[in-house]
C-alpha cells in the first residue's frame, strides 16, 4: 500500500479509527455506564440508600430473606422466647407486604431495606417490654403511605392463640429521596388504559409506630423511628 495512501487511513498516533460496529458498541457500553452511574448517585445522595444486597434485599420473586438479629449487647435484647416470636413476627410483616404488591401496591417488585426489617424488629420488643403478655400479646396492623393517602394491609396477632393486649400501628414510607423515583417511573407501564404499575418501589428505612393499650384508657403513644 502506498505510504500516502497509507496515511489517509491512519490517525496521528498510527493507529486506525474505530469501525463503525465498534463505535455502536462503544455507545452502547456508554449508554449502561450512565444508567449505572445515575443509579450509583441515587443510592449515594439518599441516607435511606439500598442498591446492593448488603443494605436491600429484593423480596418479591422468591420471598426468602433472612431477618436480622437483636446483638446481645442492645438495651431491648430479652429471653429468647421473645427473640423467636419476634423473627416470626418480622418474617409475617415482611410476606405480607410481598404479598401486595401486586394488588395494593401495584409494583413488580418491592424493596425492603434489611434496616428497616430490624428496627421493626427492636421496636417490637422495645414496646412490649412493658406489657402483661408482652409480645405475644402484641396485634400489628401494617400501613403503607403512598403520598397523601395511607394503604392499610390487614392485621397481624403476634400469637394468635392469645388475646390483644395492645395494638401497634407500623406506617411505613416510600423511599422518595435522590434520583430513585425518577429512575424507576422511566420504566413503569406507559398504557393510559391500563392501571399505573411501577417496576420497582422502594421502602425507607423511617416509619412510624402508634402504640394503643387495650386495657387502658392512656393516650396513644407515637413514636417515630
Amino acid at each position: 500500500m502506498p505510504d500516502k495512501f497509507r496515511g489517509s487511513l491512519s490517525s496521528d498516533d498510527g493507529s486506525f479509527p474505530p469501525s463503525p460496529a465498534a463505535e455502536g458498541a462503544s455507545k452502547r457500553l456508554s449508554w449502561s455506564k450512565l444508567v449505572q452511574k445515575l443509579t450509583e448517585f441515587s443510592g449515594a445522595a439518599s441516607p435511606d440508600h439500598c442498591l446492593d444486597s448488603d443494605n436491600c434485599r429484593d423480596l418479591s420473586d422468591s420471598g426468602l430473606f433472612n431477618i436480622p438479629g437483636l446483638s446481645t449487647d442492645s438495651d431491648w435484647f430479652h429471653d429468647p422466647l421473645e427473640e423467636t416470636l419476634r423473627k416470626e413476627v418480622v418474617a409475617l410483616i415482611a410476606r405480607r407486604l410481598i404479598e401486595a404488591k401486586d394488588s395494593t401496591l401495584r409494583c413488580s417488585k418491592l424493596l425492603i431495606p434489611e434496616k428497616l426489617l430490624e428496627h421493626i424488629g427492636q421496636e417490637l420488643i422495645h414496646l412490649a417490654a412493658t406489657e402483661p403478655c408482652g409480645l405475644r400479646g402484641a396485634l400489628v396492623e401494617l400501613c403503607v403511605e403512598q403520598g397523601d393517602a395511607c394503604v392499610n394491609m390487614g392485621q397481624i396477632p403476634a400469637d394468635p392463640y392469645v388475646v390483644p393486649t395492645f395494638q401497634l400501628t407500623l406506617v411505613l414510607r416510600l423511599d422518595s429521596g435522590g434520583l430513585w423515583p425518577k429512575i424507576q417511573g422511566l420504566f413503569g407501564n406507559k398504557s393510559p388504559a391500563a392501571p399505573i404499575v411501577r417496576h420497582a418501589l422502594r421502602l425507607s428505612t423511617g416509619f412510624r409506630v402508634i402504640k394503643k393499650k387495650f386495657y387502658s384508657s392512656e393516650e396513644l403513644l407515637i413514636e417515630e423511628c
